[in-house]
């Protein structure tokens, strides 16, 4: 659980994986760093872990549910205005198809692909560790969770 402090989000983000292939989510143009690529996701509410919310905000962006497979290491990035720290889960799809709910648009990549998009700052890091991590197979494995 992390505190809340309106200068300092914590935010669970997840690395869908599905049949070698990555989903990325495109801001809207109505959000904040519109038109930039990201691992869907959202904030932690006061109160909840991070899995339970990341499994909350996948099941409110994309309409599906997910299970987590591995962790990757947290991940903060300064802003002008606020502080983001991304939370990263290497996910799988239980249930459902991905649904364009807030977003303007979702895309299946392969993970060398992925550095081809304008990724939102925040998320660049965590694009360069899942790849690291495919490479060594460095990440926490959270099965069992």
């Amino acid at each position: 659980m992390d505190t809340p402090d309106k200068n300092h989000l914590h935010v669970a983000c997840a690395i869908i994986e599905k049949n070698g292939r990555v989903l990325s989510a495109k801001r809207s143009g109505t959000m904040s760093m519109p038109n930039t690529w990201e691992f869907p996701g959202g904030k932690i509410r006061p109160g909840e872990s991070r899995e339970d919310c990341l499994k909350r905000e996948i099941m409110e962006e994309l309409a599906i549910v997910v299970s987590i497979r591995a962790t990757l290491q947290p991940c903060t990035h300064d802003y002008p205005d606020v502080t983001v720290t991304l939370y990263p889960f290497i996910c799988v799809i239980e249930d459902g198809t991905p649904e364009c709910r807030e977003h303007s648009a979702l895309a299946w990549l392969d993970p060398p692909d992925l550095p081809s998009l304008d990724w939102a700052e925040a998320d660049l890091p965590v694009v360069r560790d899942y790849l690291e991590c495919m490479v060594t197979g460095s990440s926490k494995n959270t099965q069992g969770l």
